[in-house]
């Protein structure tokens, strides 16, 4: 067994931006305690724990009061994990599961009872093969009466065949980390320019978190311009988080020079408040 792999960094720096009060961090994972909550057997990587303690006191070090937490495929389709962090999150944190696309409709009752606001699929050829998209978007008609949403994690290439059938989806969608595009490319190539088209329909949504997954390396100059970009197109529909622990990356950001980015992505308190409190209170309905 291989050794497990530290995936986040232990002592980020402090972000010198003040962050709105409510500010949400809306995308982040929590890992284990393995001896508490079993990582998966199908599993493409073991980590080092990053449960919901450690991920607490990075928010506190940050400066974020709420929080969406994804479960991670680390963990499969038991997402005991999520639902415990959301437990102790005291009305603060929420999540999104992982489900297969037939699960019962009493569990997806339970997950909403519990603080899941939504389901995610993966469409990445790292983490291997599973529902169809056609699949994904016959669940949603299971998932309306719910309230839950869609979230969509893909190949950036995978857009063009993706977009015309999650346009029949029956719920909002959620679309991670910017479609994984190659900001290098910059916002003119098909990848992005597919993604703004399908942005421009009222029931998707994007997260602009992932700069440091989109660009190769800090200061992220590339991926900044591209999540401003999407902000200013679609200021009511953007959500923005650091991914934390940072899974399958090809390096370990600081989280707090994510944080110190957000003076670019969103430049004025307006942007600001909108993209970090008022899009995800509205979006995943927070406790006032």
């Amino acid at each position: 067994m291989p050794q497990p792999i530290l995936t986040f960094n232990p002592e980020p720096s402090r972000p010198c931006l003040p962050l709105p009060a409510g500010a949400c961090d809306a995308h982040v994972h929590v890992f284990g305690p393995a001896a508490r909550f079993p990582f998966s057997a199908e599993r493409n990587v073991t980590p080092v724990d990053a449960p919901k303690e450690t991920l607490f006191a990075l928010h506190r070090h940050l400066g974020v009061a709420r929080c969406v937490i994804v479960q991670s495929l680390v963990h499969g389709f038991d997402n005991a994990v999520v639902e415990d962090a959301i437990q102790a999150g005291g009305g603060h944190y929420l999540g999104v599961a992982l489900v297969p696309q037939d699960v019962p409709d009493a569990e997806l009752q339970r997950l909403k009872a519990a603080g899941f606001r939504g389901v995610r699929f993966n469409f990445m050829k790292h983490l291997g093969k599973g529902a169809t998209v056609q699949q994904v978007v016959a669940l949603t008609q299971r998932l309306a009466p719910l309230g839950l949403h869609l979230q969509i994690h893909f190949e950036s290439s995978l857009i063009h065949e993706l977009a015309p059938v999650l346009r029949q989806s029956a719920v909002p969608v959620v679309i991670d980390h910017m479609g994984r595009v190659d900001a290098a490319l910059g916002e003119n190539h098909a990848d992005f320019r597919a993604l703004c088209t399908l942005l421009e329909d009222a029931r998707f949504y994007v997260k602009v978190s992932g700069i440091d997954r989109i660009a190769k390396a800090p200061p992220y100059a590339d991926g900044i311009a591209l999540a401003r970009r999407l902000v200013e197109r679609f200021p009511e529909r953007c959500f923005w988080g650091t991914d934390w622990p940072h899974p399958n990356h090809h390096h370990v950001p600081d989280d707090g020079v994510l944080v110190e980015a957000l003076a670019q992505i969103a430049p004025t308190p307006a942007a600001l408040e909108a993209l970090l409190v008022g899009n995800p209170q509205r979006f995943y309905q927070f406790e006032s």
